[in-house]
């Protein structure tokens, strides 16, 4: 069907840059407006140790500048650009492709290039200098997309908004934690039962919420989150509360070799090679990379299954699809679960890597952020979310690198107490220039292959 597309006034026409100026003097007038007790005041502490306020004009006029400067580029370029290519567009067609097409959503080439990242990174930065690039830009980076991927299951495949989806990553990195410290047992069996407890959490969250739909069900669903979360705080018989649990055993080689330097199969004396903590690392970057490949696997499957096609009926039309004869309360319990499962995956996985887990790593920040992910990367679209991911995991972690802006606005300034505010503003510019996300889709997994005519006899008024 045809877009409307808006016409700009006359005066638009005829001046744009005038226009654009304009816009842009309003735009630098709002961010100083919002901004001057933000970033132009600061309180702080002088040598006697008494409260003063500290003036920062230049971050401010810096900050005012650069809104002004991206609001005069976007009204008097990009937004003409963006107008024409409405104004061009045709009305567009119904989209052909074979019976059961699935769009893939991820490249071999990529996955290529991720298989050879840990060999570059040691290759350019040695073994040692490498730890950095695998664990904060690779395994951190690959946690979130795995977090993700799973969470697109409930949000982007069945249209279910949840807002405590950290609570199955709390389940699944607290299974291993508490299984593995009292128990001794592997990590190779705890990971699926980290899986299987978190689906059976998905499964208990699920019956309550059968009957909720849009912000209801996120307000329950952000609910149990919170109620995992202070059991974990509370319960300190078992979870040990707000001090968490350490010495969590680390992954071994199938058994075969270990990483721990005081064992007799550490891989360094198996293997006859020099000690080096980047083993573990890379060890665990291709662990990470094969479960995030695996739930990338399963969520394309199963949207070739009729459980599948049914979570994305769901998500269009619940009505609909119940009068198709769809079990809406089995599909979401299953939509429930499986994005659980993966949770639960990935917590094992956290609570390995890291050897400590507490209540603090679970919070609420962790849901939004991944709910986040799904959005900007687009739901549904398994590309996008690792694209997204990226991009937003990647860019607080480089964040924290960018030391040399210290010279710049001076010893005080910290780029990490402003990720949370550039983390706002990329949504923000996302949201404007690609509301449906970064590859944005909604088409559903199966089409027609050619278009076929009704008989008029079909659609006569009392006529079926």
């Amino acid at each position: 069907m045809a877009e409307a597309v808006s016409t700009p006034s006359r005066a638009e026409v005829a001046n744009p840059f005038a226009n654009a100026f304009r816009q842009a003097i309003y735009a630098g007038l709002v961010s100083f407006g919002l901004f001057v007790l933000f970033i132009g005041l600061k309180t702080d502490q002088n040598i006697r140790n008494e409260l003063v306020v500290v003036q920062r004009w230049g971050l401010l006029a810096l900050v005012v500048a650069v809104t002004m400067v991206g609001r005069f580029i976007f009204v008097a370029f990009v937004q003409p650009a963006l107008e024409r290519r409405k104004a061009a567009k045709v009305v567009t067609t119904t989209q052909v492709a074979a019976p059961g097409f699935i769009r893939r959503n991820f490249n071999p080439i990529a996955i290529t290039l991720l298989f050879i990242y840990p060999v570059a990174m040691v290759l350019l930065f040695g073994f040692q200098g490498s730890l950095k690039w695998v664990d904060n830009f690779g395994i951190q980076i690959l946690i979130y997309v795995m977090l993700a991927w799973g969470l697109n299951i409930v949000v982007g495949l069945a249209g279910l908004l949840d807002l405590g989806y950290v609570a199955f990553y709390a389940v699944g990195a607290y299974a291993y934690a508490l299984l593995g410290t009292h128990f001794g047992w592997s990590f190779w069996i705890l990971l699926p039962a980290a899986g299987i407890m978190a689906a059976f959490w998905g499964v208990i969250l699920g019956f309550p919420v059968l009957r909720l739909r849009g912000d209801y069900l996120a307000i329950v669903t952000l609910a149990f989150g919170e109620i995992i979360r202070l059991v974990l705080i509370n319960w300190r018989e078992v979870t040990n509360g707000s001090a968490g649990i350490s010495g969590i055993p680390k992954v071994s080689f199938f058994g075969l070799m270990s990483f721990n330097v005081s064992d007799p199969t550490y891989i360094s004396k198996v293997l006859g090679i020099a000690q080096s903590g980047a083993y573990y690392k890379i060890f665990l970057y291709y662990l990470i990379l094969l479960l995030a490949l695996l739930t990338a696997f399963v969520t394309i499957r199963l949207r070739r299954m009729p459980v599948g096609r049914a979570w994305e009926a769901l998500r269009e039309d619940e009505i609909a699809c119940r009068s198709l004869g769809i079990n809406t309360t089995t599909t979401k319990l299953t939509a429930f679960a499986t994005g659980a499962m993966f949770g639960g995956f990935a917590g094992s996985f956290f609570a390995a890597r890291q050897g400590f887990v507490s209540p603090e790593s679970f919070v609420f920040l962790e849901s939004a952020m991944v709910l986040a992910i799904v959005v900007l990367g687009g739901m549904g679209s398994l590309t996008g979310i690792a694209v997204a991911a990226v991009v937003m995991i990647g860019g607080t972690e480089a964040l924290r690198e960018m030391q040399f802006l210290k010279y710049i606005f001076g010893p005080d300034f910290t780029p990490e107490l402003y990720r949370m505010l550039l983390f706002g503003c990329a949504m923000v510019l996302v949201m404007v220039w690609k509301p449906r996300g970064f590859v944005g889709s909604r088409e559903p997994t199966a089409f027609l292959h050619e278009r076929k005519a009704i008989s008029a006899s079909f659609t006569k008024e009392g006529h079926g």
